[in-house]
């Protein structure tokens, strides 16, 4: 059975994302230091044991040898109201790349519009989170390239069927990452997926920890971006970890979503600076002040007990 104590926090969040105004995460200490497991509440044993196999890796084992430093990151949006833009951006000081979450070209085209009054170098990168078919996304797509053209980065995820996408790589002139594409499918073949996408995000908890990120990256053989899960400053330094050591990083990675957060698991949060994060060792000091309630405590222990019990650790 896990041999860890484990402490359940809830970080309240500065802004609405994936429907969430609290976040629930898990925190316990290894040998090499602290670690996280925070699978989204709907996810299910089996999914959320890829994320405990992280989670119990970063434990226990020292990151592997970097090959670089700081990392640059971007500036993430939820689908916020235009209002929202400029505050949201202050908390991301420094970063030219700005991550938006967009569903329309007509719903969401005035989001870009107010960076760009902000940022005016900004560049873009669209995430879709794979809720167009082809058709949408070809409508939608063509809006995005006319009216803004090269300060496009990419479009992530625009379509969950591969095939789709395959189709859509040849009506666009915009650059395709893939994400759901990967963590979602991690036992299948993915070797053929530089031939629907041209970027690869890779996140350090849903693809089973560093060394099986690295792994991962090597297989699909196209440049990466590293990003997160919405994970506290722990959670975040293995990503960042992750980042350091991947030889084919494509830019700036979406690891600043830490700043999405009211509060942090530490007083000495990884922070920001001139659009980059330096890593370093995170100890959540602020345990006791976020503490979720006991019954919280229970269900997290109790579902990673389930995973025990179903034989996938």
């Amino acid at each position: 059975m896990f041999p860890y104590e484990l402490n359940v926090v809830e970080l309240p969040l500065s802004t609405n994302f994936r429907g969430l105004s609290v976040r629930e995460i898990a925190l316990f200490e290894g040998p090499a230091g602290w670690s996280e497991f925070s699978p989204f509440i709907e996810y299910d044993s089996k999914e959320s044991s890829i994320w405990l196999k992280a989670a119990l890796e970063s434990a226990i084992n020292p990151a592997p040898k970097k090959i670089r430093d700081g990392i640059e990151v971007n500036a993430t949006l939820p689908n916020i109201k235009v209002k929202e833009v400029k505050n949201l951006l202050s908390k991301f000081p420094g970063c030219k790349t700005v991550k938006i979450k967009i569903n329309s070209f007509s719903s969401d085209k005035e989001l870009l519009v107010e960076v760009l009054n902000h940022i005016p170098d900004a560049k873009f990168r669209l995430d879709v989170n794979g809720q167009w078919n082809l058709e949408e996304a070809i409508i939608n797509l063509n809006g995005y390239e006319n009216e803004f053209g090269s300060k496009i980065d990419y479009v992530e995820q625009p379509c969950l069927n591969v095939d789709d996408l395959a189709q859509l790589r040849k009506k666009t002139g915009l650059k395709i990452a893939v994400d759901e594409s990967i963590r979602k499918h991690l036992n299948q073949d993915l070797s053929k997926i530089k031939e629907v996408a041209d970027i690869a995000v890779i996140k350090w908890a849903p693809s089973g920890g560093i060394s099986a990120a690295l792994a991962l990256i090597e297989k699909i053989d196209l440049p990466v971006v590293i990003s997160s899960a919405l994970e506290s400053s722990i959670g975040i330094s293995h990503g960042l970890s992750l980042a350091q050591s991947a030889p084919n990083l494509y830019g700036a990675c979406g690891l600043g979503t830490a700043s999405l957060f009211n509060s942090d698991v530490t007083r000495n949060p990884l922070t920001i600076i001139n659009g980059e994060i330096k890593n370093k060792k995170v100890v959540p000091d602020l345990i006791d002040k976020l503490k979720a309630k006991p019954d919280r405590q229970i269900w997290w222990q109790n579902r990673i007990n389930q995973i025990y019990q179903e034989g996938l650790i």
